[in-house]
């Protein structure tokens, strides 16, 4: 078997400064580049996404899955794709609240060494628009605009023990990094999607992100073609698992 000519030219485009790892691990090489760069991308009726939203969805699911390495090598990929300075770093911010700080950290400072290679004056521009006094109120509402109105008072449900959770998830998961400029709702329930899609075990959450993104325009066909484009780098079972989950919450809808 040998490497397509469309996966060839799929990474040349994509990795220019890289060669093909086919010096130690020819076989392996062939497979991959086979299926990730050709099979995939160019499978009819899920390669409708556009490059830029494709290696969005590819970096967040990298980072879900914990591939600082792959991560570190596809983000190249994702600025030739059009993928923005500004967005790849809402895609690690993000990524905290889904991550916790521990594992996002290497990705950031990944990214930031990335973009300084190519150039890029850090810091970037600010994308906050909330301040501490109004950082849950605006939370709230884009918890209203993603998941509907029961969503108002969510901030202060629940048993008074664990009721400051259902708080800080208004004002701080949505309410600071959600409400941020640089991406859109839409994107951010797609990356949250593939954040959760590949870390795994937490199918209650992703059917939950998967409805909330059907209701913003992010239908069932086009998660199953984010869940395929990311399935080279996550594997059959947790992408099996994403695509159950985008079955159920299409049932609810």
């Amino acid at each position: 078997m040998t490497i397509t000519p469309a996966a060839e030219e799929y990474h040349r485009r994509s990795f220019p400064d890289s060669e093909l790892l086919h010096d130690d691990d020819p076989d392996l090489a062939q497979i991959i580049e086979n299926f990730a760069f050709d099979e995939v991308p160019n499978e009819p009726g899920v390669n409708d996404l556009d490059d830029r939203t494709r290696y969005m969805a590819i970096l967040a699911t990298l980072i879900g899955a914990q591939c600082l390495t792959e991560f570190r090598g596809i983000t190249p990929a994702a600025l030739t794709a059009g993928v923005t300075p500004i967005e790849a770093k809402e895609i690690t911010y993000q990524s905290v609240a889904y991550l916790g700080i521990g594992r996002a950290y290497p990705f950031i400072v990944a990214l930031n060494d990335v973009l300084r290679a190519q150039g890029v004056t850090l810091p970037l521009p600010s994308q906050a628009t909330v301040t501490n006094d109004d950082r849950r109120e605006k939370g709230t509402q884009a918890q209203v605009d993603i998941f509907g109105d029961g969503m108002k008072d969510f901030y202060k449900s629940g048993p008074e023990e664990k009721r400051h959770i259902n708080r800080w998830l208004a004002a701080n998961c949505f309410g600071d990094y959600y409400t941020r400029t640089g991406l859109d709702l839409k994107q951010r329930e797609m990356i949250t999607f593939c954040f959760i899609a590949a870390q795994g075990g937490c199918e209650p959450q992703l059917t939950s992100h998967a409805a909330a993104n059907m209701r913003l325009g992010n239908d069932r066909a086009f998660l199953i073609s984010v869940v395929s484009q990311c399935l080279p780098y996550i594997g059959y079972p947790r992408s099996l698992n994403a695509l159950r989950c985008v079955d159920d919450a299409a049932r609810m809808m």
